[in-house]
């Protein structure tokens, strides 16, 4: 089986209610098998900035679910997002898991997927574009590091909560740049487009292909499930009683 999970958004509550959340993403961790596969197409967590030798610390069990994943052989694909983009080393070199920056391509039992988390493509969204450039740049992170960790995790997870401001007050227009992005993937020959990041659950077959996005865990926590014949979309309410 291949699962599929994006915008779960860790830390963006309250502590308590927080940890409630992360009840249920563990618990749906729990149930992926060995030799499985999950793909996380972004913003896994509401902030993410780590150090040196210093991690968020909110999300340990998080982490130490996803390693004991990996020592299991469970392959890891991890999409960052626009809140989750501030990786250095740690995931890589303690969890086993090569976070990736850009979209992805893969085959998954025979057929073709195109993974994106899908910050950019919104239309009418240049001022984002040129932000992207500027956070995701290795030099800016680099002195960023200079910033003592609890201020600059502090100052990331209030950037994350003022992106958010902006995303969802912003007028995009009334065409979905997310939509058409995936359609035209699928001209060209993908069978599923699954992208995160609109946090606006959907699944539309186009053509030969599929679009899926996946919504987000601040609503409507979800998962998708790809067995080989078909992609389904599944509430964890429903998985987890």
């Amino acid at each position: 089986m291949i699962y599929f999970i994006s915008d779960i958004h860790l830390g963006f509550h309250n502590r308590q209610t927080d940890k409630i959340l992360e009840d249920k993403l563990i618990q749906f961790l729990g149930t992926i098998k060995q030799n499985e596969t999950l793909i996380i197409v972004g913003d896994l967590f509401d902030y993410w900035f780590d150090y040196q030798k210093v991690i968020p610390s909110n999300y340990y069990r998080t982490l130490t679910k996803l390693q004991e994943l990996r020592k299991n052989k469970v392959e890891i694909i991890y999409l960052i997002g626009n809140h989750d983009f501030g990786h250095f080393k740690f995931f890589s070199e303690e969890l086993d898991i090569e976070p990736i920056e850009k979209d992805f391509e893969i085959e998954l039992i025979g057929k073709k997927f195109y993974l994106s988390h899908g910050d950019g493509k919104s239309y009418n969204d240049n001022g984002y574009k040129a932000l992207k450039l500027i956070l995701r740049n290795k030099l800016a992170q680099r002195m960023y590091r200079w910033l003592h960790p609890d201020f600059g995790i502090w100052l990331a997870s209030g950037s994350s909560r003022k992106s958010r401001h902006y995303t969802d007050t912003k007028d995009y227009g009334t065409r979905d740049g997310l939509k058409d992005f995936a359609f035209r993937k699928i001209d060209e020959g993908f069978d599923y487009v699954v992208m995160g990041h609109r946090h606006k659950l959907e699944m539309l077959k186009y053509k030969n292909g599929i679009y899926i996005n996946l919504g987000t865990w601040l609503s409507k926590p979800v998962y998708g499930v790809f067995d080989g014949n078909q992609f389904q979309i599944i509430d964890i309410s429903d998985s987890q009683d």
